[in-house]
């Protein structure tokens, strides 16, 4: 990631959040206060969906361990199974196949890198920041999406894996400014409730 997209991202993250804070403050109606707890709801609605569409990509990978494997065999590739099943993560070796499943397995491993922060930073921001916080969260889980699936596919290039190709889709790199903003507004309504501005109901 370059430094303009990631001053932009953090930027944009922070003036959304300080105009989010200050423009709730100004309105005490309970219609209003009403409005942004039933807000609150809406990140940790997008983060479980997310950790239920996890939960089924892996299943993908059950089965592309299996056809990986199936293949490696009819092409005759030695000690198959001690390689490509089961304990093992990623497949031993750099045959064909074994790159093939790899970019698969890694499709999926790579959302446990930043899952447990985004929900963690994502679920604090949107005590604070409910609106700003859900708009990152949807950034995070569309681009999540986006790059897993390029990811999987880059397994099954023409010309052989190749996992520079994860990033194929427009929204893919959007994950990670979602997550600097999830990183971002998590840390300010940390601060805010640590400083006494915010109350936890």
């Amino acid at each position: 990631m370059t430094t303009k997209p990631l001053l932009i991202c953090l930027s944009t993250a922070s003036i959304g959040g300080f105009l989010e804070l200050t423009t709730s403050s100004k309105f005490t109606s309970s219609s209003l206060n009403n409005s942004t707890h039933q807000l609150t709801a809406i990140t940790p609605c997008i983060l479980i969906g997310t950790g239920l569409w996890t939960l089924a990509h892996g299943f993908t990978i059950g089965k592309a361990r299996i056809k990986y494997a199936a293949l490696a065999k009819k092409d005759g590739e030695p000690n198959v199974d001690e390689r490509y099943l089961l304990p093992n993560l990623y497949a031993q070796g750099t045959s064909k196949h074994a790159k093939a499943f790899n970019c698969i397995q890694r499709s999926h491993q790579h959302i446990f890198e930043t899952f447990t922060t985004a929900t963690l930073s994502g679920i604090m921001g949107a005590i604070s920041f409910p609106i700003c916080t859900a708009v990152s969260t949807l950034m995070y889980a569309v681009g999540r999406y986006q790059l897993s699936k390029g990811y999987a596919e880059a397994g099954a290039e023409e010309g052989g894996a190749d996992a520079s190709k994860r990033y194929k889709y427009p929204m893919a790199k959007f994950m990670w400014y979602g997550f600097l903003g999830n990183v971002l507004l998590g840390m300010g309504s940390c601060g805010l409730i640590i400083g006494g501005k915010k109350t936890v109901v």
